[in-house]
């Protein structure tokens, strides 16, 4: 199966008070930290939301600001344009992944049950996300995983990043 990796960066950063992706950990910026943890589990890798010098970048389908499904739309609008079977998704705030990520969601669609937007998407789940979008209803991954009946998966990871005091205790947490 042909993967697309899609960093979520597009997020308006309002618990966070500033450029979450630009924040730093490390001395890197999380979105640096993003890439290369998605980057192992995938055969290409996207942002999605943002430009990025370094990286392709995708837009947020239907539009920028209508959350983190509307930027998993657009990565696999672009997968399925791009002749991918599947997407996996990650957000920018994500420092860690399991080692075996790709194996504990495959196969798709399945994602991780306390950070949703960390999940493996058929790219033939396409028209679900839009439909989703275009409703009336909640625009929700949440929503669109049961939609398509995702696969709740649980696994360890660090605590979402959402406030400067988050990252403050991540900046104490020894990792590799």
């Amino acid at each position: 199966m042909k993967t697309l990796g899609a960093v979520l960066a597009g997020g308006q950063s309002t618990r966070f008070g500033s450029d979450k992706a630009e924040a730093l950990l490390d001395g890197k910026p999380l979105l640096a930290h993003a890439i290369e943890t998605l980057r192992p589990h995938c055969d290409v890798l996207v942002i999605v939301g943002r430009i990025h010098a370094r990286s392709e970048t995708i837009a947020d389908w239907p539009a920028p600001d209508m959350g983190p499904l509307a930027a998993i739309a657009g990565a696999l609008r672009h997968a399925a344009a791009h002749g991918f079977d599947q997407m996996l998704s990650a957000p920018v705030d994500c420092v860690a992944l399991p080692a075996n990520l790709r194996a504990l969601l495959d196969p798709a669609p399945a994602f991780l049950i306390d950070q949703p937007v960390i999940g493996l998407w058929p790219t033939a789940a396409t028209p679900d996300a839009e439909a989703i979008l275009s409703g009336t209803g909640r625009h929700s991954v949440r929503a669109f995983a049961e939609r398509i009946g995702a696969r709740p998966i649980a696994a360890q990871l660090p605590p979402n990043i959402n406030t400067p005091a988050d990252l403050a205790r991540l900046r104490e947490v020894p990792r590799n």
